[in-house]
């Protein structure tokens, strides 16, 4: 990123002429915007240059680094000393850049005066005090953009006027709650429905400029009564930065640098919804207003309750049955979205064009549950050979696998006993595990030594996987380094005996190779081919080919060791001695 630092910036104060000579460089001028600007004019008067007739000056408003529709260029070329750019519903509360350029040429001075005039909007607010004392159960925090308390309700008459003075606007106080992460719900102060009339807008303010609710959507969902709105009509927008103050026929919902979103209630409409995905940081305005094409004199004295639901929320509908709300954070910033299954498709996951059917999702989780049966062979071997603490994981392993490939299906075929990331977790625990003691095992390593790195396996595996879940390293790592133990121990081994180890051509030709071969498959298929598309049958055989070369892989019993359920039986008995000393008897 280049950043570029004006240095000399001179303040445009109102109503204050400021003049300025451009010869080479531009100028650069900013003036403040207050809250309530109706409307902003910049006018370049007394314009003269010395070599060309009339203002040869180009007048840009906004920041630069900006795209072009956030800019305002005014050129002033004719022959008239004064030239004037209006700006309504310029953003609130902050600085606008000015940059003024000479199109006269380089060696050609050119002299004006810069002018900046705004126009104030008298806002008109319920009494934010009288709504407190008749709400006092409210528990949630005001917004910080509610506009001042000025007369009560009452006191307003049909053409808008307090004390003999002009409003523009009617504003609501709304109330904020944080519900949750980037789930944020909004409420007009005592009350749901907003009072719209045709005098005058009425303004809700949105406070979205925390700096962590852009990467939620904001939905606006709007509500009226049929017959309150016979021959009428009530039409919003939704803005950013500054409120639209001034509706016309079109409703083209346009402030000085940003496009609104309209919406429109009628008796044939009588709700209305909208959904703005990301909205920036920024304080959002909702602008309502009753209009009567047909009969304007109707709309007079008529008046109109409007209800409204204004919230956002990280994913729409929380995705659906064939979606799931993941929430990101990338460099300081939190984004929210849905991740769809089943070939779902669209924003909330509500595109079928390319869905599976039912028989499919339930053929795909068939074959992702019931392919971890396989691990039965690993189970039965490893308790005839008396393994049972690997016998333990990798009934552990397929226990969790099975009811997380259930429990991870969308739609019909779905079924959670615990938590969904519960169950990922441990799904993911357990394979990485199951590959660390099969590994081990076939180093044949004293019973104290291996049982040790076992649970310290387990414990880095715990940890890493709480690091980063679906880091390839989670697993390769220790994996890589309890195949270098098995190395070590196995070339140990053939140094001691002067005999290649495994001694027996059997063991490497119908064991290790084929046990070898699959679990070189399984790597291959779950690092290179496995795609969302193809995800059922390929993690399906990736499960099957995993548990098939545990099954392989295991070593043989040791000589001279009968199966667990064979063992000799224990021969304790008890004794009772007395001691007469102590007068204490001892059990032996």
């Amino acid at each position: 990123m280049l950043v570029v630092r004006v240095v000399e910036v001179s303040i445009l104060e109102p109503d204050v002429p400021l003049p300025q000579t451009l010869l080479s460089h531009p100028s650069y001028l900013k003036v403040f915007v207050p809250e309530y600007t109706q409307e902003l004019r910049l006018e370049l008067q007394g314009c003269a240059s010395n070599g060309s007739l009339g203002c040869p000056v180009r007048l840009t408003v906004g920041s630069a680094t900006l795209p072009g529709n956030f800019q305002k260029v005014l050129t002033c070329t004719g022959p008239t000393q004064a030239c004037r750019l209006l700006l309504p519903s310029p953003p609130w509360d902050r600085w606008l850049q000015v940059t003024a350029k000479s199109l006269a040429g380089p060696r050609v001075s050119v002299a004006f005066s810069a002018v900046a005039a705004l126009t104030a909007c008298r806002p008109w607010s319920v009494n934010f005090q009288h709504l407190l004392q008749s709400s006092p159960n409210q528990s949630s925090n005001a917004s910080t953009g509610l506009l001042p308390p000025t007369p009560s309700y009452q006191d307003l008459d049909r053409r808008g006027r307090v004390g003999g003075g002009p409003f523009c606007l009617r504003s609501f106080p709304v109330l904020r709650e944080d519900v949750d992460v980037v789930s944020v719900r909004f409420q007009p102060l005592d009350r749901v429905s907003v009072l719209v009339q045709s005098d005058m807008p009425s303004v809700m303010r949105l406070n979205l400029n925390t700096g962590m609710d852009s990467g939620g959507s904001l939905t606006v969902s709007m509500r009226v009564n049929k017959t309150a709105i016979a021959n009428t009509s009530v039409v919003a927008c939704v803005t950013a930065a500054s409120p639209l103050l001034s509706f016309n026929a079109s409703l083209s919902c346009t402030t000085a640098f940003f496009q609104g979103h309209p919406l429109s209630l009628s008796a044939s409409s009588p709700t209305a919804n909208l959904i703005i995905p990301y909205p920036e940081t920024d304080n959002w305005y909702l602008s309502l207003q009753l209009m009567c094409p047909e009969r304007p004199e109707e709309c007079e004295q008529a008046s109109v309750l409007v209800e409204t639901t204004l919230y956002l929320v990280p994913c729409l509908n929380d995705c659906g049955p064939y979606g799931q709300c993941l929430l990101l954070r990338r460099h300081g910033y939190l984004y929210a979205g849905c991740s769809c299954k089943a070939g779902w498709r669209g924003w909330s996951c509500t595109d079928n064009s390319t869905a599976q059917t039912a028989a499919q999702q339930k053929a795909a989780a068939l074959l992702l549950t019931l392919s971890n049966l396989v691990f039965l062979a690993p189970i039965a071997i490893s308790v005839h050979r008396s393994l049972l603490v690997e016998a333990s994981v990798y009934a552990y392993t397929m226990f969790f696998s099975t009811f997380y490939h259930a429990c991870n299906q969308p739609g019909e075929a779905v079924l959670c006993i615990l938590n969904y990331d519960t169950l990922q977790y441990c799904d993911f625990l357990g394979s990485g595990v199951s590959i660390w003691v099969t590994v081990l095992c076939m180093a044949r390593l004293k019973a104290s030594l291996k049982y040790v790195l076992f649970l310290l396996g387990a414990l880095v595996f715990a940890m890493s996987l709480q690091l980063d879940r679906r880091a390839a390293w989670n697993t390769m790592g220790p994996c890589l380094f309890a195949i270098v133990v098995m190395v070590t121990m196995w070339v140990y081994r053939c140094g001691r005996r002067r005999h290649c180890y495994p001694p027996s051509w059997q063991r490497w030709v119908f064991y290790l190779l084929p046990g070898i071969s699959m679990a070189a498959v399984a790597i291959t298929i779950y690092t290179s081919m496995m795609t969302s598309d193809n995800y059922y049958y390929t993690h399906s055989i990736w499960h099957m080919l995993l548990a098939g070369s545990a099954a392989f892989l295991l070593p043989p019993r040791e000589q001279h060791t009968k199966p667990w359920a064979c063992s000799q039986k224990l021969t304790c008995h008890y004794e009772i001695c007395k001691n007469h000393r102590d007068e204490l008897y001892t059990v032996t």
